[in-house]
């Protein structure tokens, strides 16, 4: 998978202090690419963008 396109931003969870932070990419076409900010260069996961609306409408946060 070619990502050199991929615009990467933090999570908007992340606390900026070197903890786990995760970072995504949607703007490539019919994917969103997720990895570990501490390791740009390591695995990435990819998921289609329907799974992806999907796993985002189910990590609501509760109460």
């Amino acid at each position: 998978m070619d990502l050199s396109g991929a615009r990467w931003r933090k999570s908007t969870r992340s606390n900026g202090q070197g903890g786990n932070c995760v970072e995504v990419a949607d703007n490539l076409p019919g994917v969103v690419a997720v990895r570990d900010s501490k390791d740009p260069s390591g695995p990435v996961l990819a998921f289609g963008s329907e799974a992806w609306r999907t796993f985002v409408a189910q990590v609501v946060e509760r109460p």
